[in-house]
């Protein structure tokens, strides 16, 4: 195992072993962990708009609590075997990874054992994740949008969709990004295709969600209108 790394990506900045591990294990774990978050969150849009009396009674600080609880347990589970496999890899002569971040492709890429049984572990578990949170997340859309266009006003319909759009965006984004990332034949290939769509789940996509999320808010809307008219009126001055 290579003491040092080496990432020609972020201009050759040197990294320990040890640390290249910690940063696989913590960027898999809240990626993963995002995605129950996201069946969760689905839920909960299906018990508002569903069960709107029932909400405050199903939905409960200990019922979100728990569910949080249950979304980070089944994300160090589902990264578990990969990263319990990944720790036994051999590296032979290249140190350097041509990636933004540790990641299991440049890993596998620079590694001098056989991979095969390791990326179909990755494989595995990361079709499981999506198909275990995608099946929430559609049957729970599929109540959802059967459930509003049984409103009978058109204001009812409108406003129900509003509740359900940001995390519908959240979603495309997240789901899409992890099929174009790893449903591929083989992590041997080439990661270069998949730099740019790293930046779009490590970075990009973070710093849109609290617009997403927050911007809906009418009250949010106001202060950063407010906002926007002080800096204009403070430029002018």
């Amino acid at each position: 195992i290579p003491r040092y790394l080496y990432n020609i990506a972020t201009g050759d900045r040197l990294i320990t072993y040890n640390a290249c591990a910690s940063q696989v294990f913590f960027t898999d774990l809240f990626g993963v962990t995002e995605f129950f978050l996201l069946a969760a969150m689905s839920y909960d849009r299906y018990v508002a708009i569903c069960k709107p009396l029932h909400y405050v009674a199903i939905m409960s600080s200990t019922v979100c609590r728990r569910l949080v609880f249950c979304c980070w347990i089944a994300g160090l589970f589902i990264i578990i075997p990969p990263l319990s496999l990944g720790l036994n890899l051999e590296f032979c002569d290249s140190n350097i990874i041509d990636h933004f971040i540790c990641d299991a492709s440049p890993l596998l890429k620079i590694s001098c054992s056989t991979t095969w049984f390791m990326e179909q572990t990755v494989i595995i578990c990361a079709v499981l994740t999506l198909l275990m949170t995608l099946m929430c997340v559609v049957l729970s859309y599929i109540y959802i949008i059967k459930t509003i266009l049984g409103f009978p006003s058109a204001h009812q319909k409108k406003k129900a969709f509003s509740t359900c759009s940001s995390h519908m965006i959240v979603v495309s984004i997240t789901y899409g990004s992890c099929i174009f990332i790893y449903i591929k034949p083989s992590a041997k290939e080439s990661v270069a295709i998949n730099k740019g769509v790293t930046v779009l789940t490590t970075s990009i996509a973070p710093v849109l969600n609290p617009f997403i999320y927050t911007l809906r808010n009418k009250q949010v809307k106001e202060a950063f209108n407010n906002s926007v008219k002080r800096i204009v009126i403070f430029s002018r001055k």
